[in-house]
């Protein structure tokens, strides 16, 4: 299949219509970009993806094939588990010669799968690494490419709008890279989280803001820790699964992943905190919205006072 020379021209599908996936449809859509969508919670009453769609004119499908029919990129943004599922979901239905462009927080073997299933089809398999949160930066988010179509793929990608950096032509490698870092970022949240919260408790948090600011003066721990808070009460459940693959990537090294594996019990402990209604309503006052990292702290150990939520252990 020969790409039109202009991929302005192009026609694009976003496999995964969550956070990521409704920022890049937004900024795509904005340019005159042509471009469908498909999610697993199409048909299951989430009304809130049918109307975002609606609004910016991207027509939204449950399937893979209708989503994909004459697409010359597909830009996979799932959930750490579904990495594979989505590329043999994909792997029925993409144009030879079309690019695949995964985005997903998976470890450098389960890049691997998925390239295989796309590349024996004759699709084109990109490996992406997100390098930090996507809101701030939307579509232009520092993004690292991998694998032996990423040079191919990287200048019509920069013409769309993204920030894309060729990293390495081995597949794995950008993915090593970004779940490496992982360790780091999400085990910090965890830290921050578990510190503050225990801090509020013992009403001390004032005292050990204060050290952590004469030992790290380049940090503004008070707004850090505000957006640590919101960040992980609203993904949590796509942070634990993020961690669970880089868990599985520092084990294939040899080493056990202690930090990483409590990195992903913390996360999911605040997904179920956030189900049984701690923070508020989904969407509500108080749901992932506090300025205030305090206030987010206080409904924990309030909840804990009453030994009937996920806050039990805390």
């Amino acid at each position: 299949m020969a790409l039109p020379e202009n991929p302005k021209h192009w026609r694009l599908a976003l496999v995964g219509y969550g956070e990521v996936g409704r920022i890049l449809a937004e900024d795509l859509r904005r340019q005159g970009m042509l471009v469908s969508a498909c999610d697993l919670k199409v048909g299951a009453g989430d009304t809130a993806l049918a109307r975002h769609a609606g609004d910016f004119r991207v027509p939204l499908f449950a399937d893979h094939a209708t989503t994909m029919e004459g697409a010359d990129l597909v830009i996979s943004a799932v959930t750490a588990s579904q990495t594979v599922v989505a590329a043999q979901a994909c792997s029925f239905a993409i144009q030879k010669g079309a690019f695949f462009l995964d985005l997903n927080s998976a470890s450098p073997a389960a890049k691997i799968v998925a390239a295989d299933m796309i590349e024996a089809v004759g699709g084109r398999y990109v490996e992406g690494a997100v390098m930090t949160s996507v809101p701030p930066y939307r579509s232009r988010v520092p993004l690292l490419l991998g694998g032996s179509h990423a040079a191919a793929l990287a200048p019509a990608l920069k013409v769309l709008g993204f920030a894309p950096r060729v990293g390495d032509e081995r597949l794995g490698v950008v993915s090593a890279t970004k779940m490496c870092r992982s360790v780091m970022i999400k085990g910090l949240e965890a830290m921050v989280i578990e510190s503050f919260t225990a801090a509020r408790a013992y009403g001390v948090e004032d005292a050990v803001i204060a050290s952590l600011a004469e030992t790290f003066p380049g940090i503004d721990w008070e707004k850090q820790g505000s957006y640590f808070f919101q960040r992980v009460i609203e993904h949590g459940r796509r942070r634990a699964e993020e961690m669970a693959e880089v868990a599985q990537t520092v084990l294939d090294t040899g080493l056990v992943p202690l930090s990483a594996t409590a990195s992903a019990e913390r996360a999911t402990w605040m997904a179920d905190c956030a189900d049984a209604g701690i923070f508020g309503s989904r969407g509500g006052a108080g749901f992932a919205h506090s300025p205030d990292w305090r206030t987010e702290a206080d409904r924990i150990i309030a909840a804990a006072k009453t030994k009937d939520t996920p806050a039990d252990d805390i």
